[in-house]
This record gives C-alpha cells, sequence and structure tokens, in this order.
C-alpha cells in the first residue's frame, strides 16, 4: 500500500492509457473497519492507519486531518475550498494528496495549507477549476498531475527546487507557448510530461534532457524546431498528433534521433514521411496528405547491418498506396511486420 518509484514501463501504460486513477487506492471496505485517529467525516482503517479516506462523500471542504495521516484521498466530493488550519498536523507527513473530481478554485485555497506541505511526494489535482498551478514547497514531490483544470499559466521558477519530480501530467487546459516558457527547468529527473489537449504552437522550450516521454498531441504546432530533440537525448516517446504539422516547419533530419523508439505524427498536414533514424520501431502518419514513398526517409544505405528497426508503420488516410512503395522496401523495411495503407 506505500507508493514506490514506477519504472518506466509502468509510467509510460499509465500515461498512454489515460489512467487519471493510478494511485494505490483500495476501497475502504477491503481495510478493516475504522480506527480513532480519524476525522468523523471520514474513515481510517486499522489495517492502514496512515490513511484517511474521504473520497465519494459530498464534501463541501477538505476536513481537519489528525496526524499521523500521510495519505489523504478526497476525489469524488464537491470541495470548493481549503481553509486554513486543516493541514497544520501533518505539514511534514502527508505524503499523498489527492483531490480529483472537485469545485475547487485558486481563491479557495487558503495559506498555511497545501503550501506549507513539505514532505508531500504525489499531488492529484485534476478535474477542478484551478487557473494557474498549486505547487507545495515539498522537494519529495515525484508526481504532479493537473489534468482537466482551467490553466491558463504556469509561470517559471515553481519546479526550480523540484529535483525529484518524475511525471507531470497538464492536459486538457488552456496553456499557450508563452504560458510554460522556462517552467520545467527545474527538475532535473522528470521523465515524462504530458501537455496534450492545450493551446500550444510550438513543443515545450526548456524541458530537461532526462526527459523520456512527451506528448503534446492536440495543440496548434506548427513545426519543430531544428535541433530539439538533440536537446533531449533521453527520449523515447515523442507523439505530436492532431496538431498543424507541415513539411515546411520540419528542418531536416529533425526526427532522426538515436533515442526514439516511437514517433506519432497522425492527423496533421505533412505531404513526404520525414527522415527518421533507423532505431525508431513505431512510426504513426495517417491521416496526413502524404503523396510519396520516399525510401531514403527510413534507410540512407542498406547493408546486411544497416537497415530500419520499424515494425511498424502507419499510412493510411493519405495519398499512397502499396503500390507507392519500391520494390526494393523489403530490404530497407525488413523486420517490419505491419504496414498499413487502408
Amino acid at each position: 500500500m506505500f507508493p514506490v518509484r514506477a519504472p518506466l514501463l509502468a509510467l509510460l501504460v499509465s500515461v498512454a492509457l489515460c489512467q487519471y486513477y493510478d494511485y494505490d487506492y483500495q476501497p475502504v471496505s477491503m481495510l478493516g473497519p475504522s480506527g480513532p485517529n480519524c476525522n468523523q467525516e471520514c474513515e481510517c482503517p486499522i489495517n492502514f492507519p496512515s490513511a484517511m479516506y474521504c473520497d465519494s462523500r459530498k464534501l463541501k471542504f477538505v476536513p481537519f486531518v489528525p496526524t499521523g495521516i500521510k495519505y489523504l484521498y478526497l476525489q469524488n466530493n464537491q470541495i470548493e475550498e481549503i481553509k486554513a488550519g486543516v493541514f497544520d498536523n501533518v505539514t511534514a507527513e502527508l505524503r499523498w494528496l489527492v483531490l480529483d473530481n472537485n469545485q475547487i478554485t485558486n481563491g479557495k485555497i487558503a495559506k498555511g495549507t497545501i503550501d506549507k506541505l513539505t514532505a508531500l511526494e504525489k499531488l492529484f489535482f485534476s478535474y477542478n477549476n484551478l487557473t494557474e498551478p498549486v505547487i507545495p514547497p515539498s522537494k519529495s514531490l515525484d508526481e504532479l498531475k493537473m489534468m482537466h483544470n482551467k490553466l491558463s499559466k504556469f509561470p517559471s521558477g515553481l519546479l526550480t527546487d523540484k529535483e525529484n519530480l518524475t511525471s507531470i501530467n497538464l492536459q486538457h487546459n488552456q496553456l499557450t507557448s508563452d504560458a510554460i516558457a522556462g517552467a520545467f527547468k527545474g527538475p532535473k529527473k522528470l521523465l515524462s510530461l504530458d501537455v496534450s489537449h492545450n493551446k500550444l504552437k510550438k513543443l515545450p522550450a526548456g524541458v530537461p534532457s532526462s526527459l523520456e516521454i512527451l506528448y503534446a498531441d492536440y495543440n496548434d504546432i506548427d513545426g519543430v524546431g531544428a535541433g530539439y530533440l538533440n536537446k533531449l537525448p533521453a527520449l523515447q516517446y515523442l507523439r505530436i498528433s492532431h496538431n498543424k504539422l507541415v513539411d515546411s516547419g520540419l528542418p531536416a533530419g529533425v526526427f532522426n534521433a538515436t533515442s526514439l523508439v516511437e514517433l506519432d505524427l497522425s492527423f496533421n498536414k505533412l505531404q513526404s514521411i520525414p527522415e527518421i533514424n533507423e532505431k525508431l520501431e513505431q512510426l504513426y502518419l495517417q491521416a496526413n496528405e502524404i503523396n510519396k514513398f520516399d525510401l531514403t526517409s527510413f534507410c540512407k544505405h542498406v547493408t546486411s547491418t544497416s537497415f530500419s528497426n520499424l515494425r511498424h508503420l502507419r499510412l493510411d488516410a493519405n495519398n499512397i498506396t502499396h503500390n507507392s512503395m519500391p520494390s526494393d522496401y523489403v530490404n530497407c523495411l525488413r523486420v517490419a511486420t505491419d504496414i498499413m495503407f487502408e
């Protein structure tokens, strides 16, 4: 029942499937009767006395949290306000705070509450009415989720000392490229960043070189700056689907990065297949305007040891068919098991 750092595969599955409630949660009924050290509005199972379950109880306010509580579940309520004093007994103890699916606004978060939580590791604040991020002072924070809010700005410097932060989820907000300029420079161990469903015109700038997963689907991005991926030597999964990418916005070789495993450029306005590295395994280009199949996009030179490692390639809903492929494609794409044209 205690939080552990997830490996990259588990992190990827969580992000890819949009599992908003992937914290370690079990129904309180499975954990035994409530113990004495608990707010009367909630339950604190004797088999897990450091957790307080206050979820799905039609609460309007965050209840007072007693000493000893490390894991606080407040999701699925009608909470509008966090009053001063509710966390006074656990400022140095609380590890997890789950506030998803409530009605909280920035103006209703009293000073001396979240801004005093010095040991918090996970903050889940999705499906609320926040217009700007709420960041605790804890240097132990490793996971931050603020999806489905009304965030329109993310001031630089908020994450400066968050050296243990590995995952940030900000999808379904109103963030622009200017609004997040410099926002992600602090976390030196960041592995995953999801800024899908916002109003970005370019990929986030200044992200740390540790990043392995970057999702920016459903934005207004029309290009990628030259050398962008050179600054992200660990990046394995890049998704920019449902944007406005055009050929002129992609400098030659911009996606030719040895670290990339998966690249999703589907549902854009590309007319040609961009150059990729031979180590790429998954390429999604469906629903573009591609009208030619250039084998040099996949292989510059083909030998017994030099060929594309691409396994899955989607080209359906474009202006080409299987007949557009040159006859010698089998030498370049020799390990491909799935090439889709329709």
